[in-house]
């Protein structure tokens, strides 16, 4: 393996940087807090990662920030109308940024690593996907040493399994697929391995990555829109305002709307359930925007969801996209593609079972949102083992969205009539 280098760059998803700059704009004195959850209570993160061996690899980090290079390579970005991507004041912002610090101990009553992070919103957006990708740096690396396990032979098994992907990829031309997998990666230097055999061997298939510092050196395409983060901080935003929570779905929209003007316009379904999405998505946007992305919940439900969801609305679902990104194998990605082919465009996001399969299991860790302004966030997924919050806001939000639901239903048995 390569010698250890800092480079926030290299741990981001792109998405942060396109919620970041939304974030600046609108609500730049937010105060968010992240938090690490460990969905694998039987795969202990502590049991290979040293809570002040990755204090000191998120330091470093810090210290360092974005570099000239990286800043530079951001500003030369375009959007679709090819004016520049990101606003000078952004770019500003992170030319000068001071990330907040990160607290990295063990919990008293789990012994279980634990991590949490406080700041302005637009600077502690950047630590979820950087954090989580040194924490697998870490794991596996001492994992490794512990049982003697060489590397070099977890990269034949590893490139093994990717030839069988990429084999069964190539009879599949019309498949396209980026690459989602910075968060959930065996390591820094195996993601950018199969990043230069992807780009290599399936140029037509490989669309993109949604790792900037990977776009950068490959020149590839950096894929990314907004993740559960901006709904869920919005929902916070207008919860510390004594507001009804769920108006912040419609407000984070209006604004994403407001800043891209029509670009980025792939909405992540999920966060308050997809039966809600669909309820505020209005006929107007389901025109304006290019598609949707799967999340959560039976992919194939969804799609049919959606496709029928279009047609109510009078938009042709052949001119709209799915981008499927939830736990996907390359089984299933050819399924789904079969399925839906000459009915909705697709696509797919694909992360942790192409950028972690070397034989080793593979984490399963989030690190949420979990406050705003002093006031707990909340996630409702179309699994419900992934939803986010305490159990009593958790509760509330879906008192509201049923509610919510059983009012858009109401008013429509009233048209029907």
């Amino acid at each position: 393996m390569k010698n250890y280098e800092p480079n926030l760059s290299r741990g981001l998803d792109y998405y942060k940087l396109t919620m970041g700059d939304v974030a600046l704009e609108k609500h730049p004195d937010a105060e968010v807090t992240f938090t690490l959850k460990n969905r694998n209570t039987m795969q202990p993160l502590s049991e290979y990662v040293s809570p002040s061996a990755l204090q000191h690899r998120l330091d470093a980090i810090r210290d360092r920030g974005f570099s000239s290079e990286e800043v530079a390579y951001y500003a030369g970005l375009k959007a679709q109308n090819n004016e520049a991507r990101f606003t000078p004041e952004y770019l500003e912002h992170i030319a000068n940024l001071q990330l907040p610090k990160v607290t990295v101990e063990l919990s008293s009553d789990s012994e279980e690593l634990a991590l949490e992070t406080t700041g302005s919103w637009p600077d502690v957006s950047l630590w979820e996907t950087v954090a989580m990708s040194e924490i697998n740096e870490e794991y596996y690396s001492n994992l490794m040493q512990s049982h003697g396990l060489d590397i070099s032979d977890l990269y034949v098994e590893g490139d093994r399994r990717l030839d069988t992907k990429i084999e069964k990829l190539l009879s599949h031309p019309n498949i396209t697929f980026a690459d989602f997998g910075t968060r959930r990666r065996f390591s820094a230097d195996w993601h950018e391995h199969v990043i230069e055999r992807l780009a290599a061997e399936l140029p037509e298939n490989f669309i993109g990555t949604s790792n900037p510092w990977f776009a950068y050196k490959y020149n590839l395409t950096p894929i990314g829109t907004f993740a559960h983060e901006l709904p869920m901080v919005y929902a916070g935003l207008e919860d510390a305002k004594g507001n009804n929570p769920l108006d912040g779905h419609a407000s984070m929209f209006k604004d994403w709307e407001e800043h891209y003007q029509g670009d980025l316009s792939i909405a992540l379904t999920d966060t308050f359930g997809s039966e809600f999405f669909f309820t505020e998505f209005t006929p107007e946007q389901a025109r304006k925007w290019k598609g949707l992305r799967h999340d959560s919940g039976d992919p194939f439900e969804f799609g049919e969801h959606a496709i029928d969801y279009y047609k109510q609305s009078n938009v042709d679902p052949a001119t709209k996209t799915i981008v499927f990104s939830d736990g996907l194998d390359i089984d299933k990605i050819i399924a789904l593609a079969e399925h839906f082919s000459g009915r909705i465009n697709t696509t797919f996001g694909w992360g942790t079972s192409l950028m972690n399969d070397l034989g080793l299991p593979a984490n399963n860790f989030v690190m949420k949102a979990t406050k705003v302004n002093n006031v707990d966030t909340v996630k409702l997924s179309d699994d419900t083992g992934k939803h986010t919050g305490p159990d009593d806001k958790v509760h509330e939000y879906q008192s509201r969205v049923a509610l919510a639901i059983a009012k858009v239903c109401q008013k429509q048995l009233l048209i029907a009539r």
